[in-house]
């Protein structure tokens, strides 16, 4: 999330290969350089790939053009598409000989001195988006469980503590939902202008707050979900709010198959 106070990133760390071949590895990588710059990469899709562009990224230190050099986010985001098609390059001819797809995704953001946060989803072909204060967060890998809650809290405004909250309800939706997702989390909260990482929490199942906000949550929606009224069927009864119309027009009914006789 790209808030107007600062950066959300939450990672998970389950990678699989089926149901009988799950591993564990962190997809979240931090390039810090304290009073100048944090950018931070989170990865989904390919392990190999994934590892490969990190790879990649992170030996590019004394490098000319690389993440510890970039003038701005923009020429940063530009330089983690160069490491995917860089890959690509390499390996995509193997990978479609084996029937593989060139799978993988990432969410670049961070600050660098003299500029805003910033935020960018890049893709398999190395070409990115950038956040808008319309769409100020992105989400990869497994996200159809978590997006709802997000969808209905997060704007720019909101601030880092809630931003970070939502993040985890999401995430434990997903993980309620999907086995391809697991604990432990990596959370990073990067408060805007600070230029260093200064929270940071790897969060397993024995985590304290994050098992209060698992049981809460699922006790609150089960108490709204409660509180709401059921349908009423019976017209003759007047209802606040009605599911059934009184007239009878050609939405009101079915679709019936009609019996074919010979």
């Amino acid at each position: 999330m790209r808030l107007d106070a600062g950066l959300v990133f939450l990672s998970d760390s389950r990678t699989n290969a089926g149901v009988d071949a799950i591993s564990t590895a962190r997809k979240m990588t931090v390039f810090e350089e304290p009073g100048d710059r944090v950018m931070v990469l989170m990865t989904a899709g390919n392990l190999a790939i994934s590892q490969s562009v990190r790879q990649l990224l992170a030996e590019g230190r004394d490098e000319k053009r690389s993440l510890w050099t970039a003038r701005d986010m923009f020429e940063a985001a530009t330089i983690v598409g160069d490491a995917v098609r860089a890959v690509h390059k390499r390996d995509a001819h193997a990978l479609r000989d084996a029937g593989i797809e060139f799978n993988v995704s990432l969410i670049f953001g961070g600050q660098i001195r003299g500029e805003r946060t910033r935020l960018f989803h890049i893709y398999a072909a190395g070409n990115f988006v950038e956040s808008t204060p319309e769409t100020c967060y992105f989400q990869i890998g497994e996200a159809k469980y978590g997006k709802p809650i997000v969808d209905r809290v997060v704007h720019p405004s909101l601030p880092l503590g809630e931003g970070a909250k939502c993040a985890l309800i999401s995430m434990d939706s997903t993980l309620k939902s999907n086995i391809s997702v697991g604990l432990p989390l990596d959370l990073l909260v990067y408060e805007a202008d600070s230029l260093r990482v200064t929270r940071f929490v790897t969060i397993d199942e024995k985590n304290a707050y994050f098992r209060m906000i698992r049981d809460t949550w699922g006790q609150r929606l089960r108490q709204v979900f409660g509180e709401i009224c059921n349908p009423e069927w019976d017209s003759a009864t007047p209802a606040e709010f009605p599911l059934a119309r009184d007239e009878a027009d050609r939405w009101g009914q079915p679709v019936r198959a009609k019996r074919e006789r010979a």
